[in-house]
């Protein structure tokens, strides 16, 4: 059956990490889930088992862009599932972030973080368009949360409901607001090729029709 990686962006960790429970509870594995928040500040130092040396490394690598600088380890308080392998990640280009699941892997396993461009070039390459992933990317590292799911077209439905349900945030409205205030990245025109800088318009490939906090795309082979 089809697969598409769905993505969701969250202002709260909170709310994203709610989501996430509650997609596990209804049936999809935690190894098609993944979960990526802003750490700046270590602001969630208490939900990982690791002393501060292990942050200030996390911090530092990201700053410095020196790899992806993972300190993956156990989460603190009896999380289930795809929390309990929640772990500390130095992003270069993002920040320090707490993360867990198979974008993770993607980002570790083969020097993602350092090589193609940290969060943005493992989004691309899990079929992400370019225009999306620096806009995701963009949001983690103002202080926002992803979530990204793998998922065959019997689950997308709950997915995308539970996603919308746990707050997730309108992207293109997100994206506009930062564009006004100076932001500049790549977009996608209707018709136009990734990368395009002409305008700010939505990519046909990424929308779901009636929804505006979640987007979908063909998973990579």
């Amino acid at each position: 059956m089809p697969q598409q990686t769905i993505t969701a962006l969250f202002d709260r960790y909170d709310e994203a990490s709610a989501a996430v429970t509650k997609l596990e509870a209804a049936g999809v594995p935690h190894s098609d889930i993944s979960i990526v928040g802003n750490n700046e500040g270590d602001r969630h130092a208490g939900l990982v088992g690791r002393g501060a040396g292990d942050h200030r490394q996390a911090k530092e690598g990201a700053e410095t862009g020196a790899g992806t600088g993972a300190t993956l380890g156990t989460v603190v308080g009896g999380a289930a599932g795809l929390l309990a392998g929640l772990g500390l990640l130095a992003i270069p280009g993002v920040g320090p972030v707490v993360a867990a699941g198979w974008l993770v892997t993607t980002l570790t396993g083969a020097g993602i973080g350092a090589a193609a461009g940290g969060l943005i070039g493992g989004l691309t390459g899990a079929g992400v368009n370019e225009a999306d992933a620096h806009t995701y990317s963009e949001g983690v590292r103002r202080g926002g949360t992803l979530v990204t799911v793998r998922a065959d077209d019997a689950r997308a439905t709950t997915v995308m409901d539970v996603l919308e349900e746990h707050g997730s945030v309108d992207v293109h409205e997100r994206a506009q607001g930062w564009r006004s205030e100076g932001w500049t990245a790549p977009t996608v025109t209707e018709g136009g090729p990734t990368g395009s800088t002409a305008g700010a318009g939505l990519s046909p490939a990424g929308m779901v029709e009636g929804r505006t906090r979640v987007r979908s795309y063909p998973t990579m082979p």
